[in-house]
């Protein structure tokens, strides 16, 4: 009997979802819990699993359509079931109070002279996207699924592949220009078919940034463009060359065509090191490149600049003894991680130091929301994670309920999830003291921006070995090497007193310090 897969709920207030990837095609076996497309929201981009196992016999809802919650987007049948012969399409779900969605295509847009090639949508909520770079020419030949053009927005920077074979026959939009989604960028007409004298953009919307209006795209390559630009490669493979000083003109690419892959670049870095393929070449004098702020980057700009509006900071820092905890750890971890299946890192220590402290000193917990001050009756402790799109905050919830080993394994469960896209939205939600760790790096302190609507945000920093005076009893010194490490405290002077931090940060370093608790 056929199964229907439904948009689910990602969350309370979620309505709808992008479906942003198939996983598997119609026709292709499928396990329980396997997963089977990839979704996007206002909170969350996600996984959903097959909720049976069977055969994918229908695709109803096509890549980068948005459907409402419940909605049914695909079919699993029996193994051998026959597959439906109707071609995917989108419904017709898009609130009335949001711009229309572009209406999904079995197959991709026919111009009069050749195929349209549209600014996809590339998440809900995302209704336009900027054009970076051309990967290709007018007049060049194309394969489908090649990359043609990067587009930036303020979600994700991306590649755009051709949607059919054949030539690039005109540009409609120069690099830089930002252009509405369905909007036709360009034309791929077959093989022979002839390409325009000029290639002269279209009208931009009224969004569209200024550059639109340029008559000329930087499909030649220009006098000042680096060298590796103009190499087949992606902006991350651009990127790691120069951080490492490589050229990627002497690194062979045995992507399609000569692309030189991530893979490439970083196997060179293995044998060669860095610097290792630098032209011999004499330096040349070159501009400054300007790169324009992704909206991304403009949005996270945005945020940071709210909370330093919003709270005024103040910092503290102490220094902590953190030798007995790394004692603790090297005894422990092989036993810990053997016995619970979680590695013992030195995050829970440090989680459950801070539950301790904002238990004895709740107002460090507190938030001044439409001038009231509230004091939470739970611990919910955010844990920023670094991502290499980005940075998120995990939060876990009720934490002052939690056992070390509780703590250990949900923050070790959140930040795998986090890195695999798993994460649902209330678990990036509820945030009352979020803990970040710029250690990883190791650096001796810094002065992190408070996560709104939190009062306070504690900074870790590197652990490092130093020669420290130490007394006895008796008052004698001695000098000894420990295992120290700065923590930062940086909190809203509105409701959290200098006195109040600094006991916060007195009780949190005396619990590492003279750490009895079990670990489990």
């Amino acid at each position: 009997m056929p199964t229907d897969v439904i948009m689910p709920q990602m969350g309370e207030s979620i309505f709808e979802g992008t479906i942003t990837k198939w996983l598997k095609k119609a026709g292709d076996p499928v396990q329980k819990d396997e997963p089977l497309f990839e979704i996007s929201t206002d909170k969350v981009d996600a996984e959903i699993p097959s909720p049976v196992a069977g055969v994918l016999t229908e695709i109803k809802v096509a890549e980068g359509a948005t459907v409402e919650v419940n909605t049914v987007v695909a079919v699993i049948g029996e193994s051998g079931e026959s597959l439906a012969p109707a071609p995917v399409a989108a419904p017709a779900t898009t609130p009335a109070s949001a711009p229309a969605e572009p209406e999904a295509h079995s197959a991709p847009p026919q111009a009069a002279g050749g195929t349209n090639v549209v600014m996809p949508q590339m998440g809900e909520s995302i209704f336009e996207g900027t054009i970076t770079k051309w990967l290709k020419q007018a007049g060049d030949t194309v394969q489908k699924d090649e990359p043609l053009f990067e587009i930036s927005t303020d979600k994700v920077d991306a590649e755009i592949p051709s949607p059919v074979a054949g030539v690039l026959t005109e540009i409609k939009f120069p690099a830089g220009a930002t252009v509405e989604i369905d909007t036709v960028v360009a034309v791929i007409g077959a093989s022979g078919a002839e390409t325009p004298a000029a290639v002269a953009p279209a009208r931009a919307p009224a969004s569209a940034a200024p550059l639109a209006t340029v008559a000329v795209p930087d499909t030649a390559p220009a006098a000042s463009v680096n060298a590796n630009s103009r190499l087949r490669s992606s902006p991350l493979v651009r990127r790691i060359a120069k951080d490492n000083r490589l050229d990627l003109g002497q690194i062979a690419g045995t992507g399609s065509d000569g692309r030189i892959t991530k893979e490439d670049v970083l196997r060179h870095l293995s044998q060669h090191g860095p610097g290792s393929a630098v032209s011999t070449q004499p330096p040349t004098p070159a501009p400054p490149q300007v790169v324009p702020l992704t909206k991304m980057r403009a949005i996270i700009a945005q945020r940071m600049v709210e909370s330093m509006q919003i709270s005024p900071h103040v910092h503290t820092v102490y220094k902590v003894d953190m030798t007995r905890i790394v004692r603790i750890r090297e005894r422990e971890k092989a036993g810990f991680e053997q016995r619970n299946g979680v590695k013992l890192t030195y995050m829970p220590f440090i989680a459950a130091a801070v539950v301790e402290a904002l238990q004895t000193y709740p107002i460090v917990n507190a938030s001044l929301i439409d001038g009231s001050i509230h004091h939470h009756r739970n611990i919910n402790l955010g844990i920023a994670v670094a991502l290499e799109w980005g940075l998120i905050v995990p939060v876990v919830k009720q934490a002052e309920e939690r056992s070390f080993l509780g703590l250990a394994r949900a923050i070790a469960d959140l930040a795998g999830r986090a890195r695999t896209k798993k994460l649902l939205p209330d678990e990036v939600s509820g945030n009352t003291f979020t803990l970040t760790n710029s250690g990883l790096f190791g650096d001796e302190f810094s002065t992190p921006i408070i996560n709104q609507p939190d009062s306070a945000i504690l900074g870790i920093s590197g652990l490092k070995k130093e020669p420290v005076v130490l007394t006895d009893a008796e008052g004698n010194d001695t000098i000894a090497i420990r295992s120290m490490e700065h923590f930062c405290l940086g909190f809203d002077h509105r409701i959290i007193d200098g006195a109040d931090a600094c006991k916060f940060m007195v009780e949190f370093k005396k619990t590492l310090e003279t750490w009895d608790k079990e670990i489990g």
